[in-house]
């Protein structure tokens, strides 16, 4: 029979936000300047509830069929839904209204599905266009040198209810801590690029850095980190 077993959540939070401001520290940065998005996918209610009673607000989910009853039955919680999956065109309809973030922007098409979608929800959507940094065949998201030509179409598109607020990246697996942050600093040099080059002054978020690799992302400007072990504990222990 499967159980939920016991997980310290409120110590697991602890933790991560303690490693957070020492990275941060390092960096010459507050970590303030750094959100921390709770990778819920695949997690029980019982858990996402106890991240919420230690004060957690921001959730990340990377399916439509399981975020969607999530959602719902957190509806009455002032909480930051983050969509950090990819997300297939049929499912665009459900990410306004639902989702405040979308960390997996990967074409114009979807955008503009996306935008004709969001002012029938009454907001806007925060946008994150996702690198593919490490050239990985196995992985979404756009090549380094495809970036510069997909923003241009991005903003001679009229795009109502989608807001670009920078980018997203996977960083390289297995790699060393230097190489690590070689990678991110390769996608904050491509997000200063395009912020630049466009004069894009909301263009300023970078999503990187996970479990494994949120201190080197921090310290190269990540300013959302996407964690899901480190706080709820690998999925095969959330049920036993």
């Amino acid at each position: 029979m499967r159980r939920t077993i016991a997980i310290d959540i409120g110590g697991n939070l602890e933790k991560v936000r303690d490693a957070i401001a020492g990275a941060a520290h390092a960096a010459g940065r507050s970590s303030d300047d750094v959100t921390l998005v709770a990778v819920s996918k695949r997690q029980p209610v019982e858990l996402i509830a106890a991240a919420i009673a230690a004060g957690q607000r921001d959730f990340g989910e990377s399916t439509m069929q399981e975020a969607l009853p999530k959602l719902e039955q957190f509806r009455a919680e002032a909480l930051v839904w983050h969509f950090i999956g990819h997300l297939q065109s049929n499912k665009a309809r459900f990410v306004p209204g639902n989702f405040t973030w979308l960390h997996s922007l990967d074409s114009l098409a979807l955008a503009q599905r996306l935008s004709r979608l969001a002012p029938a929800q009454g907001g806007a959507l925060d946008a994150l266009i996702e690198v593919n940094i490490a050239r990985d065949p196995a992985r979404h998201g756009v090549a380094r040198e495809r970036l510069v030509p997909l923003v241009e179409q991005l903003l001679r598109a009229p795009l109502p209810g989608i807001r670009l607020r920078g980018l997203m990246a996977i960083g390289p697996h297995p790699a060393t801590e230097p190489e690590l942050r070689a990678a991110f600093a390769g996608v904050r040099a491509l997000r200063d690029e395009c912020r630049q080059r466009f004069a894009l002054s909301g263009f300023t978020e970078l999503s990187m850095g996970m479990s494994s690799d949120f201190v080197p992302a921090i310290r190269e400007g990540a300013t959302l980190i996407r964690i899901g072990t480190a706080i709820f504990g690998s999925r095969s222990d959330a049920q036993t």
